[in-house]
């Protein structure tokens, strides 16, 4: 993969920022694309990987910046834009059309004529087979899509660009998640081939071993920012881990003073497995034990089922396989509103859309999901409610002048606290939070964090899920990582580091599972 000289340049991005309400995405991103190279884009969970891919592929638009492909200064307002100048995109999300069939999948909005009506659908069915067997999958061009496993659904999304005629550069965004080791090889020969043929792939993947293996170039972003670049040739993985973790934040260390050994585990999970549509697992054989009074971190990239653990434990998810045990208890789990009732609570990660009701006064939202212990009769005692209410208010140090106000009166810091404080109404012996600190500024998180470890030294027991490492490093007594629905490591003490824990949230993506 060595080159004696620099290739060509065939699409450069310059300074591209691009500013979300309340967030920067990016900030000041320059990054090359290589002509007829595997261009490796790598970091992070919102480092900005996706959204400088969606603005390179018109899904979205710089806010501020330059794209350039030679010496023409580009803007593409949408994906039909950036087509028209040879740009096709994979989604790690599957974009199909599941009720129709493989060959009008792959010609969706690509249809060729026949007569100045018609659709040719010979064409498309001839060419869906040429492609399906040059990608080593033979599938029959009339199969309806939503019958086919994800695997095989992957390589539609992959036929889908490489029909494009006048194809330049195509993005692949985590285009092996699906797929088997022997369709991995498949997919990396058809990749070279492009390349022979000058085409510029653009690869994001949380496969450490696979970047070293298909890439020429790689890119490394962190919050936002290029931290930097280098030829493949020219670094090992140390080196990559090292540019995504940097120096990071400084937070508040947990206490260590505590002898695990002699307290009682309250919660036990035992080979807990998550089936995915289409075949494969969302989970898979997950096992942990949580103390009385521990922080429990969980750690892992987005994907790995984090998530799901908390959605299995509260019953949104009937179709999980394993055991939960409560103070030794397996549980039979039905409903969440059973699980809150049994002294579970959770904090969810989206606290506009799964934690408020934005209708609903500050107030209302604290004591909403607890209700039924002021009721009395068809009546409500207002005067208990309004005292819980403010109790709370005081006791997690929610900033309000009065709670009588509306929900989005507040600031994003003191609407988080009160999506915990209406969990802790409930009473809760175990606490469930997603994601506690996404969207706060960094006193509003620190807020967050005291709470949790008054919390913890109560004696209530929380689970907690943090995309960010030094957060949880922080926050955590010990922490469980899981990498694509795998456990893949469990640390404490001295051995929580940045380094292990990066290199363990990416090693499940090395194994394949089939259910």
């Amino acid at each position: 993969m060595a080159d004696t000289k620099t290739p060509e340049v065939c699409l450069r991005a310059e300074k591209i920022s691009k500013i979300y309400p309340g967030t920067k995405a990016l900030d000041q991103v320059s990054f090359n694309v290589y002509k007829g190279k595997v261009n490796v884009l790598i970091g992070e969970n919102g480092a900005g990987k996706s959204t400088l891919m969606k603005i390179i592929a018109g899904i979205e638009q710089e806010s501020e910046g330059e794209l350039f492909m030679g010496k023409e200064k580009v803007h593409f307002d949408d994906v039909t834009e950036a087509r028209e100048h040879g740009i096709g995109i994979i989604h790690q999300e599957l974009n199909l059309f599941p009720n129709l069939a493989v060959y009008q999948n792959i010609f969706m909005a690509k249809e060729h004529k026949k007569g100045p009506v018609g659709i040719d659908n010979e064409y498309h069915i001839r060419e869906t087979k040429r492609i399906m067997d040059k990608l080593q999958h033979p599938i029959d061009p009339y199969t309806i899509v939503g019958d086919l496993r994800v695997g095989q659904q992957q390589m539609i999304e992959i036929a889908r660009n490489l029909i494009q005629d006048d194809l330049k550069i195509l993005i692949m965004d985590e285009p092996t998640s699906s797929l088997s080791e022997q369709e991995v090889q498949v997919l990396f020969k058809i990749m070279r081939e492009l390349t022979a043929e000058g085409i510029s792939i653009v690869y994001i993947s949380h496969r450490l071993e696979e970047i070293m293996q298909i890439g020429d170039y790689v890119t490394v972003l962190r919050d936002g920012k290029l931290v930097d670049s280098a030829a493949v040739t020219d670094i090992d993985i140390s080196w990559i881990v090292q540019k995504m973790v940097g120096q990071g934040k400084s937070y508040p260390k947990r206490a260590e003073n505590i002898d695990w050994s002699t307290r009682p585990t309250v919660l036990e999970v035992k080979n807990l497995s998550l089936p995915k549509k289409g075949g494969g697992w969302l989970l898979h054989n997950v096992s942990f034990q949580l103390k009385k009074g521990e922080i429990l971190g969980i750690y892992g990239l987005m994907g790995a089922g984090r998530t799901e653990i908390f959605e299995s434990i509260m019953g949104l998810r009937p179709e999980h396989t394993g055991e939960v045990l409560l103070n030794g208890e397996v549980l039979k789990i039905k409903s969440i509103t059973e699980q809150i009732d049994r002294g579970f609570a959770l904090i969810p990660e989206d606290r506009q859309r799964e934690g408020l009701v934005q209708t609903m006064d500050i107030g209302k939202n604290i004591s909403l999901s607890s209700l039924k212990n002021y009721a009395k009769g068809i009546f409500l005692k207002s005067k208990e409610e309004e005292s819980a209410i403010d109790e709370t208010i005081n006791d997690i140090h929610i900033k309000v002048s009065d709670k009588r106000l509306p929900i989005l009166s507040l600031s994003g810091g003191n609407q988080q606290k009160v999506v915990i404080g209406k969990g802790i109404m409930t009473n809760p012996k175990i606490l469930l939070l997603d994601e506690p600190s996404r969207g706060i500024d960094i006193g509003a998180k620190t807020d967050v964090f005291e709470i949790m470890n008054q919390f913890a030294d109560s004696g209530l027991s929380l689970l907690v899920i943090s995309s960010e490492l030094e957060e949880i490093k922080s926050i955590a007594d010990r922490i469980i990582v899981l990498s694509n629905g795998i456990k893949t490591a469990e640390l404490s003490g001295d051995e929580i580091t940045e380094d292990r824990l990066v290199m363990a949230s990416y090693e499940g993506h090395n194994t394949v599972k089939k259910n």
